[in-house]
């Protein structure tokens, strides 16, 4: 099963915690044996949506549409950019639209697990916003969102995760693991 972690952010440094959480997200699908990308918008040069441009359809459209459509589990993470997910990501999942005369268009029956970070307490507003776009195109929402106070993110003896968060990440994963014999019972149904 293919898990694609679609990191909204735009910070292309390693270090940044979009990063962090997107490789700490990869290795703990992969020791549960599912293949992982990760979809990262800093490296993938999306363009602005409009419908004339649609018509073109740009190779790193074509891309990404492939990304998302042959990943039946999903991880959508984002920091929290004035009470929402970034424009970025939004405007890639603009791009979805592409999909809607498919046989199962947009992300119908894909499972989709939502996370964001905040310097101050209102991460959820991230997880609400992706949540609602989410059900627009017809995704299954894990019922485990994880809102991350980045000031509580970091250990400050180690610089790794806290074992707070990272109790609260191996769950995710575990959820979205177990997730996946839904997602193949629907495919199959």
């Amino acid at each position: 099963m293919n898990v694609l972690i679609f990191n909204g952010a735009t910070d292309t440094r390693p270090e940044a915690t979009s990063n962090r959480l997107a490789a700490y997200l990869s290795d703990a699908l992969t020791e549960k044996g599912l293949a992982t990308e990760i979809f990262s918008l800093a490296e993938k040069q999306i363009p602005f949506f409009s419908m004339p441009e649609a018509a073109k359809k740009p190779e790193s459209v074509t891309a990404m549409l492939e990304a998302f459509g042959k990943a039946d589990l999903q991880i959508w993470m984002t920091p929290l950019y004035h009470g929402s997910m970034t424009g970025a990501m939004k405007n890639c999942l603009d791009w979805l639209e592409l999909t809607s005369k498919h046989q199962r268009p947009y992300l119908t029956g894909k499972v989709v697990a939502l996370l964001s970070w905040a310097d101050g307490t209102q991460a959820m507003q991230g997880i609400n916003a992706m949540d609602a776009v989410a059900k627009a195109l017809r995704a299954w929402v894990l019922p485990y969102s994880l809102p991350i106070l980045k000031d509580n993110l970091y250990d400050p003896q180690t610089s790794g995760f806290t074992a707070f968060y990272k109790t609260k990440l191996d769950m995710m994963v575990s959820l979205l693991y177990a997730a996946q014999s839904h997602v193949t019972a629907g495919i199959t149904a």
